[in-house]
C-alpha cells in the first residue's frame, strides 16, 4: 500500500470521535507542512501511524484548548511535534503572541511533555536530518520496548517514584528487598 492510501486511513481515525473545534481543526488546521511531515518524515522513519495523533487537543493554562500538531503518545513518554514555519510562527507575530508560544511551551514541558520542533523549510530541504531526529527519538525514549526484559508493574511504579521527588537509591533498594553490594 502507497502513503497515500496510509495516510487517508489515519486521517479518517483520527476524524472518528471528533466533533466541534476538535474536528474543524483536523480538517482544516492539518495541512500541507503536516501532511509533507508524514510523508517526508515520519513514514520512510518509522512506516506506521500507531500512537500518533494529529491536531491533539489539550487543556491550557487559562482553562482553553490549544491544540498540538502531532501528539505520539507511548508508554510513559508524552511527545509533542510541532512543524513551524518560519513567517507564521515567528516574523508575523507581536511581542504578546511571541510570549505565550513561550509560555505555552513550558507548560508542555511542565505537564510532563517532551517537545520535538521542526521547521518547514527543514523538512523540505532536509529530510534525512529529520528523519534521523525521530529516529534518535524511538531510539532514546522507546528502545527499551525492543528489550526482552519486560519490567513488572511493582519495577514500573518504583521507577516512576523514583523520579519525583527524588529519593535515595536505599529507599528502591529498601521496596525491592535487595541488598547493596
Amino acid at each position: 500500500m502507497s502513503f497515500n492510501k496510509f495516510y487517508e486511513e489515519f486521517i479518517q481515525f483520527q476524524l472518528q470521535g471528533r466533533n466541534g473545534e476538535a474536528l474543524r481543526r483536523l480538517q482544516e488546521g492539518h495541512g500541507h507542512a503536516e501532511k509533507m511531515f508524514l510523508e517526508l518524515i515520519w513514514w520512510p522513519a518509522v512506516g506506521r501511524f500507531d500512537f500518533l495523533h494529529a491536531e491533539y487537543p489539550i487543556s491550557d493554562f487559562k482553562d482553553g484548548v490549544r491544540y498540538l500538531d502531532f501528539a505520539y503518545m507511548r508508554g510513559i513518554h508524552l511527545v509533542c511535534i510541532e512543524i513551524d514555519g518560519y513567517k507564521a510562527h515567528h516574523t508575523d507575530l507581536n511581542r504578546w503572541q511571541f510570549a505565550d508560544q513561550l509560555t505555552r511551551q513550558n507548560h508542555l514541558v511542565l505537564d510532563g511533555w517532551k517537545i520535538l520542533r521542526f521547521s518547514y523549510d527543514e523538512i523540505k530541504e532536509k529530510p534525512r536530518r529529520c528523519q534521523q531526529l525521530i529516529l534518535q527519538m524511538m531510539g532514546s525514549w522507546f528502545g527499551e520496548q525492543q528489550s526482552s526484559h519486560h519490567l513488572t508493574l511493582e519495577e514500573r511504579e518504583i521507577l516512576s517514584q523514583d523520579r519525583w521527588p527524588i529519593q535515595r537509591p536505599s529507599s528502591s533498594q529498601n521496596h525491592l528487598r535487595l541488598t547493596a553490594h
